[in-house]
């Protein structure tokens, strides 16, 4: 047994021989989860001021309906609105929609939408938008991400100008949530059922705020939208979106005053974000988690066997506290954690590589087992796992090369197609929304093609539900499926973690990470003085 403890990063990065024998990983770090708020401050709203924020991605996408990272989200956000949208607790609110009512079978909703509604170009937004809108998004030739996110739908139609009928393939509870999807915005007909392109270089959205300028790789502006159907928000002028693709440089932009609000930080920047004047750290736990899919459809993980031994060669607090620098929570291989409702608390999973071993021998490799692990090089956090995953699993009989790639090649060359990659995702806003995203047979990102029809019954079977015991116990049996199974290991979910300058008020981190909900933030008379 060789103790670890105080193991650093770099030398964990520059040893590949950190574990020998059966030694276990009991390392720990200094960093310590920091008690911390997780909105800005509270007061009276303040009209007026620009509020300058940075992201860490450029937008390359500017259709809200195409959007696939937080960055795109983001603006998304800022210039469209959807029928509905995520309160900090996951639950739909009224957005474009002002109320909505399921039918007694849960297959058909009727939304009625606010009075009045406009375009950011003074255009009325009706019905027939709503309609065009969702139609585009189900369309499979356009490849909207939203497209097996936004729920069952079978129809989509209007009763008169003011009210959406939506009827879905069976019984579907989560409807208005999912509608909060970040890629179903309400777009205009006339650009939905024609010239999609027009949406890559220009935005006429109903959301808070109208483009003002867009140059993707630096800075979009967006300024107050006159139109927006909330007279009171958004309470800023304008919002500036600064890309800063250097995590160190974005943070030292935010210590220095050059930015107002900082999306995302990184773990490793945050404790000196934490100690700077002027900062207001943020924090809040979240369902986001990297996950090891493994193709459960091709060898050598076609046998579950292989699944279960690699699981118990994993320390899942120590990957915590080496990934997530301590600011997260450790993961059983399942994706649905406390954060979600329904979570079903599970025994935790210890090391066992005498158990492994064994497992890897009754599958057909007594004498171990070599994989090659592609980890994309964004989040930098995915070739961690990577490489903690490498080290852990050598007693185990695992010998597992790690190889790094460009963001955008993995994209097309490895995700939803790769036998053995890292993955990285949001929290959903619901258990269905995760497991119908990436675990059942139909999932829209079946990554893992794990396809298995038990898991698949409990999962639609909660979904035709209302009845939040029936949901409960579905749930569970879902949970356990995956535990038992291992489709991917799951060993760290991320707590999600920003910070602001001391002047910006009304700004809550979201657990969902896609989810920002600026109009409702607004300046101090100490922010900078900016003009849009």
């Amino acid at each position: 047994m060789c103790a670890m403890k105080g193991l650093n990063r770099r030398q964990f990065l520059a040893s590949s021989t950190v574990m020998t024998g059966a030694a276990l990983l009991p390392w720990s770090f200094s960093t310590q989860a920091a008690a911390v708020a997780s909105s800005t401050a509270s007061g009276t709203p303040r009209k007026g001021g620009v509020l300058r924020i940075s992201v860490d991605q450029a937008v390359t996408m500017l259709n809200p309906q195409q959007a696939r990272v937080n960055p795109e989200y983001l603006v998304a956000e800022l210039l469209y609105s959807g029928l509905t949208r995520l309160t900090q607790d996951m639950k739909a609110e009224a957005d474009l929609a002002q109320s909505w009512q399921p039918s007694a079978d849960l297959k058909q909703w009727t939304f009625t939408l606010r009075p009045n509604l406009r375009f950011s170009d003074g255009t009325p937004l009706t019905s027939a938008d709503v309609v065009a809108s969702l139609q585009a998004i189900l369309d499979p030739k356009n490849a909207s991400p939203g497209q097996h996110n936004i729920g069952p739908i079978k129809t989509v139609s209007a009763s008169d100008a003011s009210t959406v009928v939506i009827e879905t393939d069976a019984p579907y509870a989560d409807l208005p949530v999912m509608l909060a999807y970040p890629d179903a915005k309400i777009i205009s007909a006339s650009i939905a059922s024609g010239d999609l392109t027009r949406l890559n270089k220009e935005a006429v959205g109903a959301g808070p705020f109208k483009l003002v300028s867009y140059d993707p790789e630096r800075k979009i502006v967006v300024a107050r939208n006159p139109h927006y159907y909330d007279p009171q928000r958004p309470y800023i002028d304008g919002v500036e979106v600064m890309v800063y693709p250097d995590g160190i440089a974005e943070s030292s932009a935010l210590i220095a005053g050059d930015t107002d609000l900082m999306m995302s930080a990184q773990a490793s920047e945050f404790t000196r974000l934490s100690k700077s004047a002027g900062i207001q750290p943020l924090r809040v736990a979240s369902g986001q988690f990297l996950n090891i899919n493994m193709g459960c459809d091709q060898k050598p993980f076609n046998d579950p066997r292989v699944r279960q031994a690699l699981a118990l060669c994993v320390d899942r607090q120590a990957t915590v506290d080496f990934v997530a620098n301590s600011l997260g929570t450790a993961g059983e291989d399942n994706p649905v954690n406390s954060a979600y409702p329904y979570y079903a608390q599970l025994a935790k999973k210890a090391v066992d590589y005498t158990k492994a071993k064994a497992l890897l021998a009754e599958a057909g490799y007594p004498n171990g087992l070599d994989l090659k692990l592609i980890a994309s090089d964004k989040p930098s956090t995915r070739t961690q796992l990577g490489i903690a995953l490498r080290e852990m699993a050598k007693p185990g009989g695992f010998r597992i090369d790690v190889q790094t790639m460009a963001h955008s090649t993995y994209l097309d060359q490895v995700w939803k197609k790769g036998n053995f990659y890292v993955g990285f995702y949001n929290m959903q806003p619901t258990p269905d929304a995760v497991f119908s995203l990436l675990y059942t047979s139909t999932a829209a990102w079946n990554e893992t093609r794990w396809n298995n029809a038990d898991f698949d019954a409990a999962v639609s079977a909660a979904r035709e539900t209302a009845d939040a015991a029936q949901r409960t116990s579905l749930y569970g049996k879902a949970q356990q499926l995956m535990y038992d199974e291992v489709p991917s290991l799951i060993p760290t979910f991320f707590d999600l973690l920003a910070a602001s300058r001391d002047y910006v008020g009304g700004y809550h981190l979201h657990p969902r990470g896609a989810v920002f909900r600026l109009d409702h933030v607004w300046l101090t008379d100490k922010a900078p003085k900016r003009a849009v």
